[in-house]
Order: structure tokens, then C-alpha cells, then sequence
């Protein structure tokens, strides 16, 4: 049970954005910019740092939605899901590129502490081949994801354990977007 009188059966994020359209309206559309617009990372690369940071946040309804709409930009198999799954947990270790591993890096210590990145870190990612936009994103998105985590779990929203739900999820904002497909979103993951 959520701590405020959000409309029932709307999972995650869904219920506060239904409670307060208009604030709905402008956190979809930077998300749309920042996660579907014209980038030199693919979207699926975008999601990765989505999920990454959700799952360093421990909030599960983001990270198992994001890591769905990611592994969905990749096709949607299983491998792209155990993919997406081993770059949350170690990305490392996980077959991706050395310049996203280096922007993951970076995304991670956003996650703890924006003050942890290092010049250092940024010079890994720029000789892995990483753009100022590209930095600069990262980042972003990273501070975004942490808002959105904290605003999911601060309200005690409804987050489901079935990752069918989440898959399904992932392919409707996949195809569809985050600002123009609210009614799809809630469809779902209703109850």
C-alpha cells in the first residue's frame, strides 16, 4: 500500500506520475530526451546505466523495468536479458564495450556520491572513446535515476515480483517511448 492515495494497481513510477500529471508531463519528456533521443549511445546503452543505477539503488520496480526495456532495444532473447542482467550486477565483467564500462563506472559513482568521479574516471572514458555529450549524459542519468528510484520507494509504491509483468512493460515503452504512452505503461502493469 502506497503512503499517499495514488490510483490503485498502478506499479512503480506509474501511480505518483498518475497522482501529479503535471509533474508526469516533464519528468517523461527529459526522460524521452535523455533515454530515446538522438544519441551516440544506443538506447540499449542508455538503459544499461538506467538499470545499473536502479539496481546499485536496490529499487526494484526501476531496475527490473529498465533492464527489460534494454534487453528489449537489444531483441528482447533471453541472452539479451542475462546480458542486461550481468551488466547491473558486474559490468566489469560483462562483454560491453571498454567505453561503456568506463560511463557504468561513472554512473556508479554517481549512484554513491556525484563527488567520487574523478578526473580519472573521466580520462578512462574519453580515451575509450567517450564525447562530452556522452559524459554529460551519463551523469545525468545516472542523477535522474536517482530521483526516480527515491520517488518510487520514498511513496511505497506497489512493485511487482513477476518479471513477465516487467517484460511486458519493457516492450510497450521499447516501442512506444515514456512521454506518449501512459495508458500502455499502466495496461502493462495493472493489476
Amino acid at each position: 500500500m502506497a503512503y499517499i492515495n495514488i490510483p490503485e494497481g498502478l506499479a512503480g513510477i506509474l501511480g505518483p506520475l498518475a497522482f501529479r500529471p503535471e509533474t508526469a508531463k516533464p519528468l517523461g519528456e527529459l526522460t524521452d530526451v535523455l533515454l530515446r533521443g538522438p544519441n551516440t549511445l544506443s538506447r540499449a546503452e542508455r538503459e544499461m546505466i538506467a538499470a545499473r543505477v536502479s539496481w546499485l539503488n536496490r529499487c526494484h520496480f526501476c531496475h527490473s523495468s529498465h533492464a527489460a526495456i534494454a534487453a528489449s532495444h537489444l531483441g528482447g532473447t533471453e541472452a539479451d536479458f542475462a546480458l542486461i542482467d550481468q551488466v547491473a550486477r558486474d559490468p566489469e565483467g560483462a562483454p560491453i564495450s571498454a567505453k561503456m564500462k568506463a560511463l557504468l563506472a561513472i554512473a556508479s559513482l554517481v549512484a554513491e556520491d556525484g563527488k567520487k568521479v574523478t578526473p580519472d574516471l573521466v580520462e578512462r572514458a574519453r580515451q575509450a572513446g567517450a564525447t562530452d555529450v556522452e559524459l554529460h549524459d551519463t551523469v545525468l542519468i545516472a542523477g535522474m535515476f536517482c530521483m526516480f528510484n527515491r520517488y518510487v520507494d520514498g511513496l511505497g509504491t506497489w512493485q511487482p515480483d513477476d518479471p513477465t509483468l516487467y517484460r511486458q512493460l519493457g516492450r510497450t515503452i521499447a516501442e512506444q517511448g515514456y512521454a506518449g504512452s501512459a495508458e500502455a505503461q499502466a495496461a502493462a502493469m495493472s493489476r
